[in-house]
């Protein structure tokens, strides 16, 4: 097994790059389900989810080949797929229970093929996430829905037809899913109560390059006119906010100051916010985004919420900067109910972190010291990464594959602003 060993208390300073999102990187990974010519996306990221989604396509009889270079190099790779023979439309459990995204699958494989089986998919064990809200938004455009074996099966051999979706709260998921299958669906569907989230719109604007009608993504409410038929396009996959937003935190936590290449503050505005108030000077640039530190830590109170309000996947880092902040801070989860299982593992560190049902009270201490740690999830892993950034002396990061499933290269980009952090063979 590999481990991250991070030694702390060395300022970041320089220029990281932001890679490819991957939660936009995902559902654009399924809209080639949806055509039979080929869907080049460029600026894809190298992470195990990635590798995943692109195992279960290729059970699905799709091909994917690298675009132009070996993708080896800076900027995100560009791969092409070809959906023009679907060998089959069953997606098995081996591969679906790996990644909770898988189910986005299900949507493009009905609204083309007439009918799809997948398993109920896996992922980080942070909470409740049912698939209700998919079945049933897939039910309103004339889907038959069939669970057994845990397996789900949804069929419409007559095609699907527009209808009124609406969601009783926001699911980003379900948004993706019935937006892709309603590109198809004969007729106009409305979706209410939609995700708003950035990566929503940049779906949005690869089906409509793909001759999707799509109009009030990034609203809540968003309106598809079903076609016949989708085309190829090429696709550019938005930077990653989490991955910005993860390593402005390391910026203000190790007082440093990092220029992070290619992020967009629209798309992150809640979390920089936050950072502004804890001591953080923010500059918009033309190529990104600047975040230093001016001199003080201060404690601060965030709940997340859907977007645009405060996201549930930075809830894990700003508790690692909470740490170590002047005074107490409040984290409230109002997404996820199973989110704190960090805390642990960031108190073994020296942090001083009381929760209370969905709230957590953070009260910061003068210096964190290094441990053994072990990550529980994807976002949980880099809050850890970020306290060793700042805690004395070696912290030993275990279950290192939560980490590669989200962060492309984390060690070398942050050795290449002044950490001092390797990846070693247990």
């Amino acid at each position: 097994m590999e481990k991250l060993v991070i030694t702390g208390g060395k300022r970041l300073e320089g220029i990281i790059e932001i890679s490819g999102a991957k939660n936009a990187a995902l559902p654009l990974m399924c809209t080639p389900l949806l055509t039979d010519e080929p869907v080049v996306l460029t600026n894809l990221p190298r992470l195990a989810d990635i590798t995943t989604l692109t195992d279960l396509l290729n059970h699905l009889g799709v091909t994917v080949t690298i675009a132009g270079g070996d993708g080896t190099g800076s900027g995100g790779r560009s791969l092409t797929f070809d959906a023009s023979n679907i060998a089959d439309t069953v997606a098995p459990y081996d591969i679906v229970r790996k990644m909770r995204a898988s189910i986005l699958v299900l949507g493009p494989l009905v609204a083309r093929m007439g009918e799809a089986t997948v398993s109920m998919p896996g992922g980080c064990a942070i909470g409740n996430r049912p698939i209700d809200l998919h079945l049933k938004a897939l039910e309103a455009l004339g889907a038959v829905i069939e669970m057994e074996d845990g397996y789900v099966r949804a069929s419409a051999p007559r095609g699907l037809t527009g209808g009124e979706v609406r969601f009783p709260f926001v699911s980003v998921g379900a948004t993706e899913n019935i937006l892709m299958t309603a590109a198809l669906a004969k007729g106009t569907t409305t979706i209410e109560n939609a995700a708003r989230e950035p990566e929503i719109t940049d779906l949005a604007k690869c089906l409509t390059g793909m001759g999707a009608r799509i109009t009030g993504a990034g609203t809540e409410t968003i309106t598809v006119e079903g076609v016949e038929k989708l085309h190829g396009t090429t696709h550019a996959v938005m930077p990653d906010r989490v991955e910005a937003g993860s390593y402005a935190v390391a910026a203000l936590m190790t007082r440093g100051d990092l220029l992070l290449k290619n992020a967009r503050s629209a798309d992150m505005q809640a979390p920089l916010d936050v950072l502004a108030e804890a001591g953080a000077i923010i500059s918009s640039e033309a190529d990104g985004v600047r975040v230093k530190s001016n001199g003080n830590l201060q404690g601060f109170n965030i709940v997340t919420q859907p977007f645009p309000a405060f996201p549930t996947d930075m809830q894990a880092q700003f508790m690692a900067l909470a740490s170590v902040a002047d005074g107490a801070s409040v984290i409230t989860e109002a997404i996820f109910e199973n989110r704190f299982m960090h805390v642990p593992e960031l108190c073994r560190l020296g942090a001083d972190i009381t929760v209370n049902g969905s709230s957590a009270t953070i009260r910061g201490v003068n210096s964190l010291k290094g441990a053994q740690v072990m990550a529980t999830d994807l976002r949980a892993s880099m809050s850890l990464a970020l306290a060793g950034l700042v805690a004395d002396g070696d912290t030993v990061i275990n279950r290192l594959y939560h980490l590669d499933r989200g962060y492309e290269r984390l060690e070398d980009k942050l050795r290449a602003v002044g950490a001092q952090i390797e990846r070693v063979n247990d």
